[in-house]
């Protein structure tokens, strides 16, 4: 395992970028792209080494069962990284328990250091007694996304809207309304009448 002796190691960096499912609708793949320029950049700028980029997509940050994710971990536990720089707290985790475990454990455990560019955290500078009430913040910020999201649905289905993802068999989404199903004029029409029939 490696320890704690941080100041003169050469910079082994790992990049990690994460977007959740409720950015996707917001310009997703532009966002992991500028995420990575302004953190390769960095990792640039410090002469340090970018040993690799990891990246999870559509993964809300309320779970740590991201593939990505894991593999970064790996890599740590494997000494390939030694330094894991990152756009902000919540592109980590906003499950403050997980997250708070990784800050406080893990990453020193393996003598790597954390930094949250646009947070303005870095653990070489020392504790940052804000890290734990910002973790929170951003737990509660997902549980209130979750909670509005199931909040919008139940209302579209009390109005007779249809939300699923795919039409049902015989039927297609309205052209202009997509929460709204029209028969399809095709052969599965004729076999859902059929099936109804008998």
């Amino acid at each position: 395992m490696l320890k704690k002796n941080v100041l003169n190691r050469t910079r082994n960096c790992a990049i990690y970028c994460r977007l959740s499912k409720e950015d996707l609708s917001k310009g997703y793949s532009e966002s992991i792209k500028t995420q990575e320029k302004e953190l390769t950049r960095y990792v640039l700028e410090n002469n340090w080494n970018l040993v690799g980029v990891y990246i999870d997509d559509g993964v809300s940050g309320t779970t740590f069962e991201r593939d990505d994710f894991k593999r970064m971990i790996d890599d740590v536990e494997c000494g390939l990284i030694n330094c894991i720089i990152i756009k902000d707290l919540s592109r980590l985790g906003r499950d403050y328990i997980e997250t708070g475990r990784y800050l406080e454990k893990v990453f020193p455990e393996y003598g790597v250091r954390y930094i949250a560019l646009n947070d303005g955290v870095d653990t070489l500078k020392g504790e940052d007694d804000s890290i734990p009430f910002r973790n929170v913040v951003n737990d509660m910020y997902a549980k209130d996304i979750s909670k509005k999201i199931r909040f919008n649905l139940h209302s579209k289905m009390k109005e007779g809207l249809y939300i699923g993802a795919f039409a049902p068999y015989g039927y297609t989404k309205d052209p202009d309304n997509k929460n709204r199903l029209v028969p399809a004029n095709d052969i599965t029409t004729q076999a859902v009448k059929r099936i109804f029939s008998l």
